[in-house]
């Protein structure tokens, strides 16, 4: 039975969890650790990466003590991690700052606005793979070299959240190429550090650590952090990868064609491409099997079925309830339509972008409104599933969804209509578990190839095909949409005008 077990660990924003899955890829036990974001003041998010240690230690402790024998069949240790949270270490790999800013941390807004001034996207997006956004590594250790030098002066070492945990496991310093993919400073032709990018934002190279394959064996758990979390000394651990990249890995979302969208509180489309989509509108990510994922961002995707629920019900009704008036209306709610940008765009010209509804006539109804609200949350997101298309010259054949919003089957039957392509739903809704497995059993020889594993691993509970009926409402209709996104831009300003 040796070797038959891989562990796998993900330190996610809301808790760290560990997991112990077979062979076949089926996940026998998991155990999570809750932790808390701290909040300074508005707009600051950040965490103590110690804590996601003693959550590891605690998680792993807990699947050993529920499996037998499971610390000698563990085969390696695959971990992944939230991106973008900046971990400063010394030399002797001790924190040289006690918090770390997190991926929706935004403080760094002004540095991001002061390096938009002096430079246009089609000068840098060559070497960065990535427009200028607050979430970025680059941005953050900006700030933290202009606010804390002293930290700064101490560090020897950037790492992401699942880096500081290998280290704790290993004493091996390194960062994978997912994570530094999306850090703003990584030259996506040569796979390492862009020294452009580096300079631009006058940083020092030399405390950026050494970027590896994730699958790449990074070391061995050592005997002190034996000793901690109950693993065999010598157990193999991976690079591993950034949460998102490895979640896209664990749905089976690793070849140009297939994409993934993420339903949470708000909507990521994912595109799976050979190189990064260089666009301001676009964002990229390094995936695990060498492909990069160009995604968008929808800030409103499931908030906006949330901020229907306490505007119109304050908070009274169920989202089951609310789903279940807009299926009282028909496909195209008689001509409504909702433009879901509740909090604004993510990128662009227009991040002070509003929502509306638009086309109300005396025959609506609340029924209308509801299901406007759904269908406006589909037309934004296939407006960026065209704008992917359109740049990749691959066309999405196929979604794989993930996230809350995929067990509202009506919704995705929405989703799917306005498409105009299928959607299916993962049977194994850890798909960040899974991928770390996936890159496990690559690593250990099971598998030649990590697309080999996710095909082996991956397997889908449903299908929703497109409605036709539906679907032949919806397309005009998405005509309509962009006119009404392009026409409402000149109305942002003025609207923020009125408030000065």
């Amino acid at each position: 039975m040796a070797g038959d077990l891989f562990l796998t660990i993900d330190v996610g924003t809301g808790s760290v969890r560990a997991a112990l899955v077979d062979r076949r890829g089926k996940v026998l036990t998991i155990i999570a650790r809750e932790h808390e974001q701290i909040v300074p003041q508005f707009g600051w998010s950040e965490q103590r990466p110690a804590g996601w240690w003693t959550g590891v230690v605690a998680a792993i402790r807990d699947v050993l003590t529920g499996q037998p024998q499971a610390r000698s069949r563990i085969a390696a240790v695959s971990a992944c991690g939230q991106m973008h949270g900046t971990v400063l270490v010394d030399d002797k790999g001790a924190l040289a700052r006690e918090t770390a800013p997190l991926w929706n941390d935004k403080r760094t807004v002004a540095h991001v606005e002061a390096f938009e001034r002096r430079h246009r996207p089609a000068t840098y997006l060559a070497h960065s793979a990535n427009p200028a956004a607050p979430a970025w590594p680059g941005f953050k250790l900006q700030w933290l070299r202009d606010t804390d030098p002293e930290a700064w002066a101490r560090t020897a070492a950037v790492l992401m959240p699942k880096d500081y945990i290998n280290l704790r496991l290993t004493g091996e310093i390194a960062m994978d190429r997912t994570d530094g993919g999306a850090s703003f400073l990584m030259d996506p032709q040569t796979g390492d550090w862009s020294q452009m990018m580096i300079d631009l934002l006058a940083l020092d190279r030399k405390k950026l650590a050494p970027l590896r394959n994730p699958l790449e064996i990074l070391g061995h758990v050592t005997a002190t952090a034996a000793r901690e979390t109950g693993l065999q000394e010598g157990t193999p651990v991976l690079v591993g990868g950034g949460d998102y990249p490895v979640a896209l890995l664990g749905s089976g979302v690793c070849r140009p064609g297939v994409g993934s969208e993420v339903m949470g509180t708000s909507a990521i489309i994912t595109a799976i491409a050979e190189k990064p989509l260089l666009d301001a509108q676009v964002s990229n990510v390094g995936t695990v099997e060498g492909n990069w994922g160009a995604f968008m961002l929808l800030e409103s995707g499931g908030d906006a079925m949330r901020w229907a629920r306490r505007a119109f019900h304050e908070k009274q009704a169920s989202y089951e309830e609310i789903v279940e008036k807009a299926c009282l209306a028909p496909p195209g709610a008689e001509r409504l339509f909702f433009m879901p940008y509740l909090t604004g765009e993510r990128l662009g010209d227009h991040r002070n972008a509003r929502a509306q509804f638009f086309g109300i006539g005396a025959a609506h109804g609340l029924s209308h409104l509801h299901r406007a609200v759904l269908e406006g949350v589909a037309f934004a997101v296939k407006r960026h599933i065209d704008i992917l298309d359109r740049i990749s010259g691959t066309p999405i054949e196929r979604v794989i969804a993930s996230g809350g919003g995929a067990r509202a089957p009506f919704w995705m039957k929405i989703k799917a209509s306005v498409y105009g392509i299928p959607i299916l739903v993962p049977t194994e809704a850890e798909c960040g578990i899974v991928g770390c497995a996936a890159m496990a059993a690559t690593a250990t020889g099971q598998f030649s190839r990590v697309e080999d594993a996710a095909d082996a691993f991956v397997s889908y509970a449903e299908e929703i095909v497109p409605d036709p009926a539906w679907a032949e409402i919806y397309r005009p209709m998405q005509a309509v949409f962009e006119k009404l996104y392009v026409h409402s831009q000149t109305l942002y300003d003025d609207l923020d005008c009125l408030s000065r």
